[in-house]
């Protein structure tokens, strides 16, 4: 990826892309050994649409991943109502660490489906308008469902099937990056096609 695009995008279905993501991904993260990882995975089990986050968290705390943390479960969501304890209880327990926020997007029906890398933090709640704390040093978002009218009904009445499916994708797509970042000559496609 080119250091000054922003922003990385490929859609949950194109699998050829998937690699790109991978790349993005790897491209942002500290040296291994450096800063721990912190993943924050955020939204609710209480709203399928909503509920990106707290599945990638479910499917990446399945795997063992070194000097990575992952805060955001289906069992333990991070929500509007915990977001601000979260990140403090984060900022207390780790020196310096390198945050990857995951969290659920609304945009253009054409969109659907698209999982953006982006440099910088996401702000949770933004499409529902709520302001919340900002989070994280690089962000990982899916668009869910069409934003612009009533986005509590939106989120609510989303497919599980396309917010399953943009996990399972966000969560292998890290866990690919951050296990090959110190083999940063490997190509992703090889393992992507394993998984």
């Amino acid at each position: 990826m080119n250091l000054r695009q922003e922003k990385q995008t490929a859609h949950y279905e194109d699998k050829v892309s998937h690699a790109l993501l991978v790349r993005a991904i790897r491209s942002y993260l500290p040296s291994p050994g450096t800063n721990p990882l912190v993943i924050v995975c955020i939204g609710t089990d209480r709203s399928t649409g909503d509920s990106l986050g707290p599945l990638a968290g479910t499917f990446l705390q399945k795997h063992t991943i070194p000097d990575t943390y992952i805060y955001g479960t289906l069992e333990n969501p991070v929500h509007a109502v915990n977001l601000e304890d979260t990140l403090s209880t984060i900022a207390a327990s780790y020196r310096n660490p390198f945050i990857i926020a995951i969290d659920a997007c609304l945009g253009k029906q054409k969109n659907i489906g698209m999982i953006s890398v982006s440099k910088g933090p996401v702000l949770p709640g933004a499409g529902v308008n709520k302001k919340l704390l900002p989070v994280g040093d690089i962000n990982i978002t899916g668009i869910v469902n069409v934003s612009g009218f009533m986005e509590y009904s939106v989120l609510q009445n989303t497919r599980l099937n396309i917010v399953m499916s943009l996990s399972e994708v966000i969560s292998r797509c890290l866990y690919l990056a951050i296990l090959s970042r110190d083999k940063a000559g490997l190509p992703a496609r090889m393992h992507l096609s394993r998984h």
